[in-house]
């Protein structure tokens, strides 16, 4: 689940929790966590989210309670480029410099509202966060459509806050049990859908968005994945499967995958009539981590969709030349 997300859920919450929201708004060089990483601070204490990997959060800490008490926002910079780095007395060393914008929350904010509601109808939403500008009463994060044009000297970061991934799991057996709370736990909108009614159950499944059932011939059109969806045919039974997958290929899926072995697969596509469409499909499905039970079965799953999602290949982190968060090889 995104720090934002989790954010305005909290603020959502009866509670309805006041304090200082801290947002990633620029990074030059390296960094821990990329534009857009946000911590709220709660006045009772409690945060939700992060900016750094800790090594910032103490500090940022102790300037919110400066910008709760005075009610305006504040920007701070930190510069870790130097070699020797050990200002914050634990030698930073991301070699970057960030600028973290810290505004008071007092009350629900307008573009929170807007926030969550979209999350609710899965639509995006358009913010923007002003860090520079002559009048230090504009700073802070609004709807990026009331934000006029800035002009030369002022500073915004812009983002498409866009709604989390939809993952529809068809097959619920026991090994997707984990499947469906490994990516409920990322904050993804999952939707379980089986022809055995039995099996999917919101006790089997309290994760799960939704729980769709009937017969595999008409299950893809219950279930109604939308267009970048990420989908996986686990069910375990050839005659579950086949329609499943026909009625799958014919989605504009961002992933689809497949249970079972990579000749199962082939057979299945053979009998369809769909030989050709073989490289659509992730099958045997899951990265090589050399899993063994569902738990580690659904980790190797959700790790290729992660992949997917985030246009990587899957290689160490250790052999990539450019920036972790950057574009580069």
């Amino acid at each position: 689940m995104s720090d934002l997300t989790s954010i305005v859920r909290l603020l959502q919450s009866p509670e309805r929790p006041t304090g200082v929201l801290a947002t990633l708004v620029s990074v030059e060089g390296s960094s821990y966590r990329r534009e857009g990483a946000r911590l709220f601070l709660a006045d009772s204490g409690f945060l939700s989210g992060s900016i750094s990997g800790g090594c910032l959060e103490e500090d940022i800490r102790a300037r919110a309670k400066a910008v709760a008490t005075s009610g305006r926002a504040e920007l701070v910079t930190y510069d870790t480029t130097s070699e020797n780095d050990l200002v914050w007395g634990v030698g930073l060393g991301c070699h970057g410099i960030v600028k973290v914008l810290l505004e008071p929350i007092r009350e629900m904010p307008a573009w929170a509202s807007a926030v969550a509601r979209n999350l609710e109808s899965r639509t995006q939403t358009g913010l923007g966060v002003v860090w520079s500008h002559p009048d230090p009463g504009r700073l802070g994060t609004m709807l990026a459509v009331a934000i006029a044009s800035t002009g030369g000297e002022s500073r915004v970061f812009r983002e498409t806050v866009p709604p989390p991934p939809a993952l529809f799991v068809f097959g619920a057996g026991d090994d997707a049990r984990p499947v469906v709370r490994l990516a409920a736990g990322l904050g993804w909108h999952v939707v379980v859908a089986d022809p055995r009614a039995a099996l999917a159950t919101r006790d089997r499944f309290p994760e799960a968005a939704s729980i769709v059932t009937g017969p595999a011939e008409s299950l893809v059109s219950r279930a109604d994945p939308e267009p970048g969806a990420y989908a996986i045919a686990m069910t375990h039974h050839y005659v579950h499967d086949k329609p499943l997958l026909r009625d799958l290929l014919a989605r504009p899926l961002a992933y689809l995958g497949l249970l079972g072995p990579r000749k199962r697969a082939e057979r299945i596509l053979g009998d369809l009539g769909l030989e050709g469409e073989i490289s659509r499909i992730h099958a045997p499905v899951g990265l090589d981590l050399g899993a063994d039970g569902p738990e580690e079965v659904a980790l190797s799953i959700l790790s290729e969709m992660q992949m997917v999602l985030g246009r990587r290949d899957g290689r160490p982190l250790r052999e990539r030349t450019g920036p972790i968060h950057g574009k580069g090889t």
